[in-house]
């Protein structure tokens, strides 16, 4: 290997916590990949990595060498990609929402690569907020009020929501006229996979954000669980237009309360801040953002 790949090899151990990862990902054997980091750690002098049977950790030195590592590295791919003129290249992993992914980018996707033949994506699916260092991710896609982190956020778009039922649930406990008779209502819950609470209902009341928590008897991480939930009337429940768009021309789902809006939702990408944008992410995210502001979703944004 040149510098050039050794340095490629140690930022995706440092990044992936382990040397079996990392080797995968750049398909190079693990022997080779270990002994090239042993032959680094020689050159320079310095132990760079902490290594345990469970995972690998940079020292001082490490974290040091590895900043450097990704200025330099993301200065050349920048520069190639100034002077040669071509389109991005390389992988790409990102980790996306489900139901964003389905709706949004999904359908989209054989006119992207057909544009930008040299892309690769990886494409993960999930809620919960992962570690995009250590699980070597270049970048995230998220629906919802994002917690404090270390990650650039940028908002591509809000999307609208509506209190829904099922006909069946509304038949047995009646159609809520104000925000105050939700009292005597119960919701499906959707609850953080970060904290574990529940998300409360909001309303908009003479320009004011009004929030409060509904009883539920049923509650769910997963957004098909929580669409099922109120699609069996187990109750009220505050969603996104994009995903019940369908059930709601059907008349599966009955808006409620019209005149009382939740507030419209973020969807925001993010990345990590210790890294220059690559072209190929910076593609991506510019991509995402056109996407959203297609024609077809016009109503269904906030």
């Amino acid at each position: 290997m040149d510098r050039l790949e050794v340095m490629r090899l140690f930022t995706r151990v440092v990044e992936r916590r382990s040397f079996t990862q990392a080797a995968r990902d750049l398909a190079v054997p693990r022997s080779t990949a270990t002994q090239v980091i042993q032959q680094l750690e020689d050159r320079l002098g310095a132990r760079l990595l902490q290594r345990t049977t469970r995972t690998v950790r940079p020292t001082l030195d490490g974290e040091a060498y590895y900043r450097r590592c990704m200025s330099i590295l993301d200065d050349i791919e920048n520069a190639e990609g100034a002077f040669r003129g071509a389109n991005p290249r390389g992988l790409l992993r990102v980790e996306v929402q489900g139901t964003l992914a389905r709706h949004f980018l999904l359908p989209a996707l054989p006119q992207f690569f057909e544009r930008y033949r040299d892309v690769e994506i990886a494409m993960s699916e999930s809620d919960r907020w992962v570690d995009v260092v250590r699980e070597g991710v270049d970048c995230v896609l998220r629906y919802g009020a994002l917690p404090d982190s270390d990650l650039v956020a940028r908002t591509v778009t809000t999307l609208r929501r509506i209190t829904c039922a099922a006909p069946a649930y509304l038949e047995r406990h009646g159609v809520p006229s104000h925000p105050d008779d939700m009292a005597n209502h119960r919701a499906v819950g959707i609850r953080s996979l970060t904290t574990g609470s529940l998300t409360p209902f909001e309303f908009t009341c003479d320009g004011q954000t009004r929030r409060m928590d509904v009883a539920s008897f049923f509650s769910v991480t997963g957004t098909e669980s929580f669409r099922d939930g109120v699609l069996l009337g187990l109750g009220l429940a505050q969603m996104p237009v994009f995903h019940i768009e369908r059930d709601l021309a059907e008349g599966r789902l009955v808006q409620v309360l019209p005149e009382f809006p939740p507030l419209s939702m973020p969807v925001s990408v993010l990345y990590p801040t210790s890294r220059q944008l690559s072209p190929r992410v910076r593609l991506f995210i510019d991509w995402v953002v056109q996407r959203f502001d297609a024609p077809q979703f016009k109503d269904q944004l906030g």
